[in-house]
């Protein structure tokens, strides 16, 4: 039964209070005991690219089990129990936020449909350049206040 996209699977474990010498074979080992584990992520902090051999994980690790009675059991047996000196807390995974229109967590303005709509014409008003449309609304503008005047007299 694959899981439909869109979808939240419930058979992924998220285990905080991970240690910085374990490693994913660990956790495997560990959580294979309350069944069938596909999967153990340990995402790593970002670093110097450079000594990419030194990147160390965050503290927290993802274990997705064939079935969600599984990861369950892992959750009901693990959470807040010591492995390797620190306190495990186990939750069910929460998917991850999608971002609006691919943005994430940049700016409006840093994004290249903003500056390709609106970037030219800020540029342009810094520097007292205008294009036609906006020379043709202040001369209607003006009319307006023309008449209006004229009006009155």
């Amino acid at each position: 039964m694959a899981a439909e996209e869109g979808t939240i699977k419930k058979n992924t474990v998220f285990v905080g209070g991970v240690t910085e010498d374990t490693d994913e074979s660990a956790l495997f080992e560990l959580f294979s005991t309350f069944g069938d584990v596909i999967d153990v992520q340990l995402p790593t902090a970002a670093t110097n690219p450079a000594q990419a051999q030194e990147a160390k994980h965050r503290g927290f690790a993802f274990v997705t089990f064939t079935q969600a009675v599984d990861a369950q059991d892992a959750i009901d047996n693990m959470d807040m129990n010591e492995f390797r000196g620190k306190v495990l807390k186990l939750s069910l995974a929460k998917p991850q936020k999608i971002p609006l229109q691919g943005a994430g967590n940049r700016a409006v303005w840093e994004t290249e449909e903003w500056l390709q709509s609106f970037g030219k014409k800020l540029t342009n008003e810094r520097k007292g350049v205008t294009n036609r449309e906006d020379e043709e609304e202040e001369k209607e503008k003006e009319d307006e206040q023309n008449e209006g005047e004229a009006m009155e007299e």
